[in-house]
This record gives structure tokens, sequence and C-alpha cells, in this order.
């Protein structure tokens, strides 16, 4: 624009200098004023034609060349339909400006198409600039201005018109002050309001709705039509074809654009943005376009302890973990099948081909997942457990998600790192227990609930001493439900804890009922892990001994050993508070767990209770002797262990004589289990305390409870230096012949009873499920409820 401005400057000043050097008398000088008027118009053509390209260059408004040729086609239409209307106006018949108006010639006309042009570029880029506009405006009347300066001073010079030559001497000045100030103009341009598809229409209508008027109105008042007008009506009509067909060749490249982006992101819509697998889209995409008659597998994949590495080692880690997981299911699969992230460490796999072999491509999966993963920090280890699914037929694409989901549950339920098939009896399962969730948060509240309490006794006189809380679930329509279904439910669904403080508060009643009657015994209840992380447990139980008014040393609190397994640290602080208020504490299922000895000085603790695992299996000689000592033995170094440590021990589990046998030959005093009856309701533990008063001498009830039939212990133990004998005992527990002859003739003293102390069910975490009926004797990794110890009997002992 500084170029075009210069130029127009040049040709302005030379002319006007040559018309001043003319002197007074320049009128008469008719050859050497055409020929200053062409030089002027020449000039003033060139410095319009620099001054347009400035335009088409203006910034923040063209961007590209074919914006650039957009606008200067819009341009080119406005020029064309400004000149032929000019021209209808000054030519014959009209002569607007009558004896004033120039008669056209060659510099005349190069200038009238000059200032046209200037007008009609000026008009679109003020129309097309984005706000605030001044620049535009001032570059655009500059630039109109300095081309009506050039054909007003060309007309002036070349036709005696001192008028138009003076005009055009003042316009040009102007028109280059206002081109100054739009470059020296410094406003910030608000780009969003910049249309980049050069929004209406209105510069091809308008223009030639005024060409057709003044065309019509030409002919109308008799008017003829030269070349040069023909010639402006084509090129108006080759500019408006041209333009728009520019226009259509953008709008359908702009189109092509268009539905490539969308392809672009419809795959991005399927797409994991992290693995670069299917997304859950893609696969239910992948499962509707698999019309094949064949049937369909799908695999359901979940990294097993995935949230661990994302706690312990970080989310970078963790999706560097899942990319090696799309790596490798890629590698392990080949071509065919659709490998899918649903979400989080969660994967699935459309297997294609034969279903026969989907067996076999999970159990390739499983190893190739399993493998290490490596990162900066150190290898990463990680399982998979997954689910197997085959939609036979034209099945929903839902019901096979939802199978293969179960498969998975299934998987993970049974222990993880492993390949499970969906069948019915997943489905059968997650109804029951969805029901079971349902029904159990109302169980309380309708009174469904009731404890049984298994006794733990002093061996081998097999009197009772306490009694292990046993929780148990009657529904009217379900039945019995049995706790290793619903204890393990209620840990899940957040319920434990109202769980284990109905127990507790029960518990602890019917021990305030059985002290009031004169028992020497006390209660034992278990207690859930996540019980004991909870803040309020201390106050929780000191609030259901105050308000039962048991001494706090009749209560036993029982944790099994899995629960010292992880935040030992803020279990022993809980269970140092709790024996703060003189409950005592009891380690459940030592010998099945994970606790070390070191672990085992560390926690604050009273009893050990023997798992029933280490008491089983002895191999009685036929003359009643113990063949195989390894019960003995194991038995026998616990009790070690826990004198040593100062702790009371019981053996769990005690089924039968024999067990008993070894149990008493270990030197253990205090044993739980179905060979000392089974988990009873309170009046039946009643009437068993009020025989065992009978009989040791404690004399008849008051309230004349009668003893109840002859218990399930019809042996009892007594020693000898030759080894252990079982003796048949009376229905009241008395030998029914004097004490055994050793060998050699001489008799055998019994055995002192010991103190009786506190157990844990004979089923270990999980306790019998139907009122009034045995254990199964099966160890469960979870124990939820129950506990027992004795205060005076073990200080006794």
């Amino acid at each position: 624009m500084a170029a075009g401005a210069a130029v127009t400057t040049l040709t302005t000043v030379a002319g006007l200098g040559v018309l001043a050097g003319l002197g007074a008398d320049w009128s008469d000088h008719h050859r050497e004023r055409a020929l200053l008027a062409s030089v002027v118009a020449i000039g003033c053509t060139v410095g319009g034609a620099v001054l347009w390209a400035g335009l088409l260059r203006f910034p923040h408004l063209i961007r590209g060349a074919a914006v650039a040729t957009r606008l200067a086609l819009d341009g080119v239409i406005v020029a064309a339909a400004l000149w032929f209307v000019g021209w209808v106006l000054l030519s014959r018949p009209t002569r607007l400006l009558g004896a004033a108006t120039p008669v056209p010639g060659p510099a005349i006309l190069v200038a009238t198409i000059t200032t046209a042009g200037g007008a009609g570029l000026a008009a679109m880029v003020i129309l097309r600039a984005g706000r605030p506009r001044t620049r535009s405006v001032l570059a655009g009347v500059g630039v109109t201005l300095t081309a009506l300066a050039g054909l007003l001073l060309s007309a002036g010079i070349g036709q005696s018109g001192p008028v138009a030559t003076a005009v055009g001497a003042v316009l040009a000045p102007g028109g280059l002050l206002l081109l100054a100030l739009a470059a020296r103009t410094t406003e910030v341009l608000d780009e969003t309001g910049v249309d980049v598809m050069l929004r209406g229409t209105g510069y091809a209508f308008l223009p030639m709705i005024g060409l057709s008027l003044a065309a019509c109105y030409h002919e109308a008042v008799g008017g003829t039509f030269s070349g040069a007008v023909v010639a402006a009506g084509v090129v108006e009509g080759f500019a408006l074809v041209s333009r728009h067909s520019l226009a259509l060749r953008q709008v359908r490249g702009y189109a092509n654009r268009l539905v490539e982006r969308e392809a672009h992101f419809r795959e991005l819509a399927h797409t994991d943005p992290l693995t670069g697998l299917a997304n859950r889209r893609g696969l239910l995409r992948a499962l509707h376009e698999e019309l094949s008659p064949a049937p369909v597998v799908l695999l359901g994949l979940d990294l097993d302890g995935f949230k661990v590495v994302n706690d312990m080692r970080g989310h970078d880690v963790g999706d560097a973990v899942l990319v090696e997981v799309g790596q490798r299911l890629r590698r392990t699969l080949g071509p065919g099948h659709v490998p899918a992230r649903l979400g989080g460490d969660e994967f699935a796999v459309l297997l294609r081909g034969d279903p026969a072999g989907a067996q076999r491509m999970a159990e390739r999966l499983l190893l190739a997942l399993g493998g290490a993963y490596q990162s900066a920090e150190g290898p990463v280890y990680l399982s998979v457990s997954i689910g197997v699914a085959v939609r036979s037929g034209s099945g929903a694409v839902e019901d096979l998600l939802r199978h293969a989901d179960l498969a998975l549950r299934y998987a993970k339920q049974r222990g993880k790192n492993r390949v499970e098939r969906y069948d019915a009896g997943h489905e059968d399962r997650l109804r029951r227990r969805t029901t079971l969730e349902h029904e159990l948060r109302g169980a309380i509240g309708r009174d469904e609930l009731w404890l049984a309490f298994q006794p733990v006794v002093a061996v081998p006189s097999v009197r009772p001493v306490g009694a292990e809380a046993l929780l148990r679930w009657e529904h009217p329509t379900l039945g019995s439900v049995r706790p290793d279904e619903f204890i393990p439910l209620a840990e899940e669904c957040g319920m434990i804890a109202d769980l284990g403080a109905w127990v507790l508060h029960r518990a602890c009643h019917q021990l305030s009922v059985w002290l009031a009657d004169g028992h020497d015994v006390w209660v034992s209840v278990n207690v859930s892990p996540r019980e004991l992380h909870r803040p309020e447990y201390v106050r929780q139980v000191t609030e259901a001994l105050r308000m039962h008014r048991v001494p706090a040393q009749r209560l036993v609190l029982e944790v099994t050993e899995h629960a010292v397994a992880t935040d030992l640290d803020e279990l022993i602080d809980r269970l140092t508070a709790l024996r703060a208020i003189g409950v005592r504490v009891a380690l459940d299922d030592f010998g099945a767990g994970y606790s070390s000895l070191g672990q085992l000085r560390r926690l604050p603790i009273d009893i050990l209770k023997i798992d029933h695992s280490l008491v089983t299996d002895p191999e009685p000689e036929p003359n009643g002797a113990i063949r195989s000592v390894a019960a003995v033995g194991m038995v026998d170094m616990v009790m070690r262990l826990g004198h040593r440590l100062g702790l009371e021990v019981i053996a769990e589990g005690v089924t039968t004589p024999t067990e008993l046998a070894a149990v008493v030959a270990a030197g253990c005093r205090f044993g739980q289990g179905l060979l000392f009856g089974w988990g009873v309701p309170a009046e039946h533990l009643a009437a068993q305390l009020e025989a065992a008063s009978a009989r040791t001498g404690e004399g008849p009830r008051a309230d004349g409870v009668a003893v109840p039939p002859r218990s399930p212990v019809d042996e009892v133990i007594v020693a000898s230096a030759q080894g252990v004998t079982v003796v048949p005992v009376s229905p009241v527990g008395v030998p029914q012949a004097g004490p055994p002859e050793s060998p050699t003739g001489a008799p055998v003293a019994p055995v002192a009873a010991a103190p009786a102390l506190a157990g844990g069910g004979e089923d270990g975490p999980v306790r019998p499920s139907q009122r009034g009926a045995g254990s199964t004797g099966a160890t469960r990794s979870v124990q939820d409820v129950g506990a027992v110890d004795s205060g005076r009997e073990m200080r006794q002992a």
C-alpha cells in the first residue's frame, strides 16, 4: 500500500507540475494536455492496482490465496456494476453532468475502470472485515479517494476542466492521508467476528439488480449500447460465474473434509485413546456386525491387583501397563479378532472362528498377560481372570456381554488367575446374591437374626466354661441362610458393621443373663477387620459393656489370623485400646493364616485358638493308643509357643475322641468342636451349664432347670505314663468304672480338669447355618462373629 501511494503521489505531483508549466494559456495546448492526461491516467491506474494488491493483503482479513481470490472476484462484480451504472448516467442521452461531462477517451476509460475497481474492492473489504472496522474503513476510503482523484485529474487536464482538476488535486492528498492513518492505527481486531466463509449474498444480488435497472432505464430513454458497455456486462457475467464456481468448489472441498473428519471422529468414538484398542462402542459395533450364523465367542478379562499398581506406583505406570496389555493382546490374538478395552483394567476379546479353540486361546492370553511388566521402578506382576461366553444362533448381544461378565466374576470369586466358562448356574448364583443382599438389609429390623452359642469346655472334664456367639439368619421364604454365604456379602456391601454391633449387644445381653443366674462363663464375639479399623469401635464395645453391665474380662473378641495380614500397626493400636478397657483378645484360626512369629510377639492378645487343621488325622492303634504323633506334635508346639508368650491356648474343631486324646496328650486344657456340642440356642446352653453345675457338686439350681439329655461326649480322657486312654462316662459325666489300671496293675489318676477358655466356631471363621445343626468343619478365610474367654478359669489355669 505504501508503494501504491508513492506511485499515485508522484503521478499527481508530476501532472500538476507539468500543467502549471504550461502557463495561464494551458487550455490552448490541446495536444500536450491530452498526452499529459493519458500519462496521469496510466500512473494513477498503476498506483491504484498496487493499492488493490495492498487491500488484498490487509491484516486480519485475508487468509490464503483462496480467500484473496474470492474477495477479488467480489470486487470485480461490484466494480463492473458501478462502472455500468456510471456509464448510463454520464453517457447520452442522460448526460447527468451536462456540458461538464467528459468526452470518452482511452485515458478517461482507464481512469474510470481504476476508480470503479477501487470502489468495489474497498466496499468488499469494509463489509468483510471483522470488528472494529476503523482500519478497514480508512484503508478502503483512502484507496477509493485516491483512484477518484486520478480520474478527476485525468478528466480535468484532458478536457479543460479546472474545477475537476482542482477537486482531484484536493482528493489525492486526502486519500493518501487516510491510507497513512490506516497504517498507524493499532486497534486489536476481534478475530472471532471474522467470517471465514465470507457470509452473505448481497454482493451478488445488489450489483446485478443495479446493472439490470440501469440497462432497462438506458433502453427506455432511447440510449444505445457500445462495445465497452457490452464488455462490462460480459465481465460482470464471467465474474459472477467464476465467483460461484469457486464457491461451489470450496463448498465441495469443505464437505469432503467434513466427511473425512466425521469418519475420523467416528473412529475415535469407537477407539480407546490410551491403548488404541476398540472401546465399548467399538466392541458393540463389531458384535452387531457379526451376522454369520456360526457361534460367537466373547472373552471378558480383568487384571487382578491393578488398583494396587495405581496406588503404589502411580497412574503413569498404570497407564504404561495398560498400553502393554493392549500390545500383548494384539500379538497373541493375531488378525481377525477384536480386542477391546471396556474401561479401567477391564478388557474384552471378540473371537472369530472355531469356538472350540476359545479355551485354548483364553489359556494363551492367561500366560501372555501374566508375565512381568517392566517399569522404571522395577517389574510389575499381575494376573488376569477370564470369563468365556458363547452365543449360539441369533442371541442378543446384551445377553452375550452379560454372560461374559458373569463368567468373569465367577473366575474372580474362585481365586482369580483362571479361566471360567459361563453356565446358567452363574446367573442363578448372581440372582440369589442380589436377593440376599436386598433381604439382608432388613433382616435386623424384621427380627430374622438370632445367636447360637457353641460351648468351650475344659478338657478332659468336658465342663463348659464359655461359649462362642454364632450368628444365624432364618428367612421366612429363603429358609436358613448359611453364614459363609451372607457374612462375606455383608462385608462387601458394607453391612458388616451393623451386623457386628447387633451381635455384640445380643451376646453381651445373654452373657449378663447367665452371670445373673450364677454361671461362671464368658462369651466370645468374632470381629470383622472392617469393624476393627473403624475409630469408633472401641467406644462401641465400651458402651455395650456398660449398657448390659457385663464385666469386661468376661468378653472375648476374636480376630482371625487373616485379619492381621494387612494394616498391622493400626490393628495393634485398636487391640491395645480394647485390652485397656479389660476386654480379652483371641487370635483365631492360628496356624491357617499368615501371621509370623514377629507379628505374634507384637500383637496384644491373650489367647491362641489352634486351627482345627492342626489337630486332625490322628490314627488310633487297636488298643486305643495314638499311633500318629503329628497332631500331638503340632498342638504341643503351639502350646509351648503360647506359654512362652504368656498366652492361653484353645484347640478348635475337635470332632472325635481320638482328636481329643491328641489334644489332651499335648497338654492343651481347652477345646471346642462338635465333640463338645453344636451351636445351640441360648436356653439349650443354659441347660448344659445347669447340668455341669450339678455334676461338679455345686448343687441344684434354685430355678429347677432340668438337666438335658446325655451330651454327645460319652467318654473322658485319662492319662498315664504309658499314654492316653479313652474311658466311657455315665450320662452325668462320671466314669462308669474306677480309674483305669496301668499295665502293671497300678491305678492311674485322671487328668485334672482344666479351666475353660475361649473358643471359636467349629468351622473356623464361618458358623453353622441351621438352628441346632452342626458345622461342616470347613475352614473359611474370614471369621466375622463369635468369640469366647474365661477370666477366672484362665487365671486358675
